[in-house]
Order: structure tokens, then sequence, then C-alpha cells
């Protein structure tokens, strides 16, 4: 919460989650994970098993349940009557900030971050839609291997700004 210790901030493929963001075809996907997949994995396992999906990492039962509650809403956990605490330490932010957004992006295209970056609105922003020319991004695709010419280019942004004294 002590944003003011940062110099700056570069985030790769935020965005708020909603399916209303998505592709017609890319949220009916998600809709049909988040009503008719995960729950009876849940169930069974316990937490949220991505990795007998081949979709990531496995995220605890309380992760899971913020996180499918706040994919209801178009601004995410901005949108959460309980989360409504978070409005007024967003907007306290005057840190520099660069959102990169892959165009490729199913689950978090520009529309989704714009919305979900809309809490910054006393940072200095800036936006960033990445072509994939150099072969497809998605949603992960910032951390796998071949994006490191993405991570220069974020060090070089982040290299722009003093730190804070």
């Amino acid at each position: 919460s002590d944003h003011g210790r940062l110099a700056a901030c570069y985030s790769f493929g935020s965005g708020a989650g909603w399916s209303g963001w998505m592709s017609r075809r890319e949220a009916l996907k998600v809709r049909l994970l988040w009503t008719l997949v995960l729950p009876p994995l849940v169930a069974w396992k316990g937490y949220m098993a991505w990795s007998l999906l081949g979709m990531g990492d496995d995220l605890p039962l309380g992760v899971y349940r913020d996180w499918k509650r706040w994919c209801r809403h178009p601004r995410y956990y901005f949108d959460d009557p309980a989360m409504r605490h978070l409005h007024q330490r967003y907007a306290a932010v005057r840190t520099p900030c660069l959102f990169a957004t892959a165009l490729d992006d199913p689950w978090a295209p520009p529309r989704s971050r714009d919305a979900f970056v809309e809490a910054y609105r006393n940072a200095p922003l800036e936006t960033l839609d990445l072509r994939p020319d150099g072969g497809p991004l998605g949603h992960m695709g910032y951390f796998r291997a071949g994006a490191e010419a993405l991570w220069d280019d974020a060090l070089r942004w982040l290299r722009r700004h003093p730190e804070n004294a």
C-alpha cells in the first residue's frame, strides 16, 4: 500500500476479468468454465486445480471464490460493494504506470485493461497495445521464452523514471 516508494509501475496483461470484454466465443468458453467445469472440480479437489486443466498454477479456494465473484463485474473488484475501500486507495496512486496488453489476449483485451485502469485516475498513466509480430502472446505470453524483447522495453521504460526520494 506504500506506492509512494515506487518510482514507476509496468504491468503486462492486466484486465478486469469480466467476460463481457471478451469476444463472444471466448466469453462463452469462460462462462462455461465458471459454471460447469470449475464448480465440480473445486468441490472435488477443495481448491482451483488449474494444473489438471493445463491452464496454470493451482489456486487456493478463497482466491478462486474471490476471483469468480470479481469476474462477474465489468470493473472487477472495483464494482464489488465489499471492496469500495479500494477506490480511495487506487485514486491515491501518483506513481507513473504503464499497462501493456497484447492485442491477441483473449482474456484481457485492451477494453478490459482500460476498464481496470480507470481506478488509477490520479496517476500518470500510459497504455500500450502490443502487436504480436513475433508470434502469439495471448494472456500469458509475456512470461514465456521469446518474450525477452518485451521485458527489455519494460526495463527501458522503468529506467526513464527516477527513483522517488
